[in-house]
């Protein structure tokens, strides 16, 4: 199983939040940059980078920041918050990120995410934020009156690259992946599910390699340091 570190933008600080609230901030460091150099050198290859003032906001905030990343430290990044139109995810996709992560644009404007997945195979990923069993928008802050399944479904059929999965209700706990979930999903698609929210010790990133999870991002344990990179490394099965 892939093992994706993943760090939140707000206000330029690397933060979590609380099941997506944007009320509920713990702040890691103010100093993002450093932290994913930490990250590589620490064995790291990609990145889950994500601008939370964007998604809130409708248009990226933290740009400076990422591309200061893409300049000064060597890993491939995947990038998502508030990219809702086609020349914001191609400016990305141009500034050398390898992947944009696109959620509300794959409910609101299909036909955009749609054209982006066959011009730039393998660079899409669509995120399916659940809530109840359905999709979260704008930030999560909006009901989509979509569930997750016919979503995955849906954007399975155009080519994208994966489809990050993320249980709101874990997301930042610690409490444990919901592995049947992300399971259920994979079972609907071809496209690789990328398992997000709730890692908070390494038994659960070994139960979600263990039942063939293809792939994880995790963050607030690995920023507050209840393991490291290669420990995380290691209980899913990769080589740092």
């Amino acid at each position: 199983m892939e093992l994706i570190p993943a760090i939140d933008l707000l206000g330029g600080k690397v933060v979590r939040l609380q099941r997506g609230r944007y009320d509920q901030v713990t702040i890691y460091s103010e100093r993002p940059v450093e932290q994913a150099r930490v990250f590589y050198d620490a064995g790291a290859r990609r990145l889950h980078v994500v601008d939370l003032d964007g998604a809130r906001d409708g248009m990226p905030r933290n740009i400076a920041v990422i591309e200061a990343i893409l300049r000064t430290v060597p890993v491939r990044i995947q990038v998502g918050g508030g990219i809702r139109d086609e020349l914001i995810a191609k400016r990305w996709l141009t500034a050398g990120v390898e992947r944009v992560v696109l959620g509300t644009a794959a409910v609101k404007d299909p036909v955009f995410v749609k054209k982006l997945c066959a011009e730039h195979p393998g660079s899409v990923v669509v995120a399916v934020d659940e809530r109840d069993g359905e999709v979260a928008v704008e930030g999560w802050l909006q009901g989509s009156g979509r569930s997750a399944r016919d979503l995955a479904r849906e954007v399975d059929g155009w080519g994208v690259g994966a489809i990050l999965h993320t249980v709101i209700a874990r997301d930042g706990t610690r409490e444990g992946p919901d592995v049947d979930a992300t399971l259920a999903l994979q079972g609907e698609v071809s496209a690789t599910v990328i398992a997000s929210g709730g890692i908070g010790e390494l038994a659960h990133i070994r139960t979600l390699a263990e039942r063939g999870v293809r792939a994880a991002v995790c963050g607030r344990a690995l920023l507050s340091g209840a393991f490291s990179v290669p420990e995380a490394f290691a209980a899913a099965g990769m080589q740092s």
